[in-house]
């Protein structure tokens, strides 16, 4: 398996692709700790689905915002794994409203989610990474952050700051046996996607060269594939995932 025997953290576990990764990652034998903020009946399912995968996992009400929390998350994985291999940056959320019309909040909260909270659990977790010289962060972009396209603004920057936070990090830290990626997928069956109005879709499909979208199975297959062994020298890189757009 892919990652067998290794300790994953997920951020924005609870449903949709998250969950997917959840699964993905435990079905490929890690440990499977994730995060959530909202829905307790959600990060049930989730647990539900990790075992019916045949894994373990554990589910954590805490904010990607939250420093403290997660700094108390990151230390309570260490003391019952001993270690932590794989961090997924993956809590996010999707919004469409135009520039002219977008409060300053909206600008706040996608940014802080997306980009703050990807630093915050990062640093949460790095210590203990450097320390064992050795680890796997996944930063869960967008196409929107690496081409030009009709995406809400706030999005899209958000999306292409944690491709600028991947290539940075991956320099800073390379030297620890800690690799740094960002996988993008286009537009995918459930998730952000799903506040996407017809018409916007029906553009993707037309320049899209498998004619479809993407599921969450295959970005949560790439992710686990970058998080693992078998892509010990892919570092800094960003993979599209987007069926040939």
């Amino acid at each position: 398996m892919l990652c067998d025997g290794r300790v994953a953290l997920v951020t924005g576990g609870s449903r949709g692709l998250g969950r997917a990764i959840c699964v993905m990652l435990a079905r490929e034998g890690a440990f499977v700790a994730f995060n959530y903020a909202k829905s307790d009946a959600d990060a049930d399912t989730t647990l539900a689905a990790i075992t019916a995968a045949g894994g373990r996992g554990s589910a954590h009400k805490v904010s990607v915002l939250d420093k403290p929390g997660l700094t108390a998350l990151a230390k309570s994985l260490d003391a019952a794994h001993g270690k932590i291999d794989i961090l997924v940056n993956n809590a996010g959320f999707g919004q469409v409203v135009p520039l002219a019309l977008m409060e300053e909040s909206d600008w706040d909260d996608m940014l802080d989610t997306h980009v703050k909270g990807a630093f915050l659990t990062t640093q949460a977790v790095l210590r203990i990474m450097v320390r064992q010289r050795y680890g796997r962060i996944v930063n869960v972009g967008s196409l929107a952050g690496v081409k030009m396209m009709q995406a809400p603004v706030h999005y899209a920057t958000a999306k292409a700051a944690l491709k600028g936070f991947t290539e940075s990090l991956a320099k800073e830290i390379g030297r620890y046996g800690i690799t740094v990626n960002c996988v993008a997928p286009g537009i995918l069956d459930e998730g952000v996607s799903d506040h996407l109005p017809p018409a916007r879709k029906e553009e993707y499909l037309r320049h899209c060269a498998l004619r479809r979208v993407g599921r969450l199975e295959e970005a949560a297959t790439m992710i686990a594939f970058i998080a693992s062994e078998r892509a010990s020298y892919t570092n800094g890189s960003t993979l599209v995932v987007d069926g040939g757009v």
